[in-house]
Formats: structure tokens, sequence, C-alpha cells
């Protein structure tokens, strides 16, 4: 038998890709599944599409105090914000803890209050591993937190060309596309009926409004090691159930301008080489949600505009994926020392 893992939220959709995955994970088992709202209920039965797994079939949620004390070496919280902060306290510091909320993700307090209207938690180690030294940070953490998933697009889209000192910080543009998964699995929001979403792309919370627009400059400034980091970002609801497209431009410096597409494609395949999740496309091929779907994979891929002195880089992400559950478990697999790649694949599924 592997590490017992406990899932809190067990029951919106991040929550049910985290089962969906630790299911068939070979060196984990699963303790506590925990869904206050839903305690009681068959697993099963709030997701359909795990009735086929014997280890979930006849399970129900618990309430969310079966965790603590449950003998569980790792506590995965899909809670929603301001949750988590409670949860991880109720845990000994022999539990190790990923938090896919955002409560621990920034350590700005005046950029939290922005967003948020509960106390700020304080930080926890960023769980992207392919940042330079975050491998090593998460092996070593025993509190990780999640990035956001259209933080987690645009990051690992922007960092390379950053720390090589390719764009400039203070003028960078991200227009990123998502699936109606991405505001979670909520009653009450007439704007994400199928009616209504159908047919239709919609941009939301724009001028920065957003609350992963803090994340992603506190990480592109501490990967570049550039101050100053100031990102516009524009959210957009796709009529699509999963998936993030994220289109991320940046004024080039002057000393990047000439042949800039090859300039920042060498930054991105040096910075990625060897990464089992990341896969810069060949030139001319761009990024397509449906490729990840499922997946922890990324796809990038960058061309640059001379005339205007831009460079785009594109991002493709899986949002419950790579953005959420999949980048959870990879960040759990290091912190128990098992495979980093262990139940996780970088192929999407198709059609």
């Amino acid at each position: 038998m592997g590490a017992r893992v406990a899932v809190a939220g067990g029951s919106g959709y991040a929550g049910g890709e985290l089962l969906r995955l630790l299911a068939a994970h070979p060196d984990l088992q699963l303790g506590p599944i925990t869904a206050d709202s839903n305690a009681g209920r068959p697993i099963a039965e709030v997701h359909p599409h795990l009735a086929g797994l014997p280890s979930l079939a006849e399970r129900r949620f618990e309430a969310g105090e079966a965790i603590p004390g449950s003998g569980s070496d790792l506590a995965f919280l899909a809670l929603p914000a301001g949750q988590s902060a409670r949860v991880a306290g109720d845990l000994g510091p022999g539990v190790k803890v990923v938090d896919l909320g955002p409560d621990f993700r920034l350590a700005d307090a005046g950029a939290w209050a922005r967003h948020y209207a509960v106390p700020h938690a304080g930080r926890w180690t960023t769980g992207l591993p392919e940042l330079p030294g975050g491998r090593e940070r998460v092996t070593a953490a025993s509190r990780v937190a999640v990035p956001g998933c259209y933080a987690t697009a645009a990051i690992l889209a922007l960092a390379p060309p950053l720390a090589a000192g390719l764009v400039e910080a203070a003028d960078i543009v991200i227009v990123a596309a998502s699936g109606t998964s991405g505001a979670g699995r909520v009653l009450g929001k007439p704007e994400l009926l199928a009616s209504e979403v159908m047919g239709a792309v919609c941009a939301y919370q724009a001028g920065g409004a957003h609350r992963h627009t803090p994340e992603i400059e506190q990480a592109l400034g501490e990967a570049s090691g550039q101050p100053g980091v100031t990102a516009s970002f524009t959210p957009v609801l796709a009529p699509m159930p999963r998936g993030i497209l994220a289109t991320c431009t940046a004024r080039l410096t002057p000393r990047s301008a000439a042949a800039a597409t090859a300039r920042v494609r060498e930054a991105l395949a040096e910075a990625y080489a060897g990464e089992p999740f990341i896969c810069l496309l060949p030139e001319g091929r761009w990024p397509t949600t449906a490729a990840v779907a499922g997946s922890n994979g990324v796809h990038l891929q960058a061309a640059a505009d001379t005339r205007s002195g831009r460079v785009t880089v594109v991002a493709a992400i899986d949002n419950l994926g790579k953005g959420a559950a999949g980048q959870a478990i990879q960040n759990a697999n290091l912190m128990l020392g098992l495979p980093e790649t262990a139940g996780l694949t970088a192929c999407g599924v198709a059609p």
C-alpha cells in the first residue's frame, strides 16, 4: 500500500478530477473524502463519471471532521477561498498539505485584501515545479499552494523570456479564455447556464479585477528577478467545459528585437528542456485546448511581431489538470518522494 491521502472538498469540479486521478494512482491510497455540503451522498451520485471505479463506487462523502486524526500522510484541499486556512490549522505538522485554493498563494497582504474579503493567512511554497528552483522547494516543503489555473498558464508562458531579459517587465498583456468549469460547481450563476454560454464568448473581471493578477505578477517577478512586473489581465469565458488558452504579449527589449522569435523560442526550450509535462510546439504550430484536455500537459508557442515590437507566447492547459488537480498531484508526488509523473500524463484525449 502507498501513502494515504485525504481530499477535502471532493464534490467540486477540481475535487472530482482529483478523485479520478487518485483512484488510478499507483502509489497513493485514498483516505477520507469530505464535502460538507454533500456529506452522506454517494460519491458516484455527485460524480457519475466515477461510478465505474471500484474504489469509489460504494463510498460516500464525509464531513470535514473526518480528516484530522485519520492517519493521512497528505491532504489535498480543494476548497473555496477562505476555507483552507481553517482546515489546515486542524492538521498536525506530520500531515503534508497541498492547497488547490487561493488562501496561501500571495505574500503581499495588501494584494490579498484587494481581491478577497477574508483575512490574509500567509504564504506557502508555490507549487509550480517548472519554475527555477521550484522542484527543489516543493520537494522540501510540507505545505504547498498550487497556483491558479490562469496564473499557471501565464507564468509558464512568460517566465523564460522575462528571465532571459528578452521582454520588458512593465508592459505585459494577457488575454486568456477558460472553460466554464473554471468558475466552480456552484448554483445561482445564470451566466453559466448552458443556454447562456453556448455560442457566446465574453470577457469578465477586466481592468485588473481578477484575483489571479497578483499571482502572475508575484511569480514572474520572482522567477525573472525583475522588479516592477505589471500585467494587464483580461479573462474570457469560452463555450467549453474545460481548458485554458492564454495569449500573452510583452514588449521586446531593444537588444532582443533582431531574430526575436528564435530568441524567445530558445529561452522557452532551454527553460523547459526535459520537463515531462511541457511541450514547445514546432514553429508555426499553435496550441489548442483540445490537445491537452484531460492531461497535465502544457503546450507553448511563440512568435515576435517586430513591427509592433512585441512578442506573443501562447499557452494551452487543462484548467482542471495542470491548472488544478493534475498539478496538485504532481506536487504531492514530489513531497512524498514518488516519481513526479506518477498517476499523470502529458497526453490529452481526442476527439
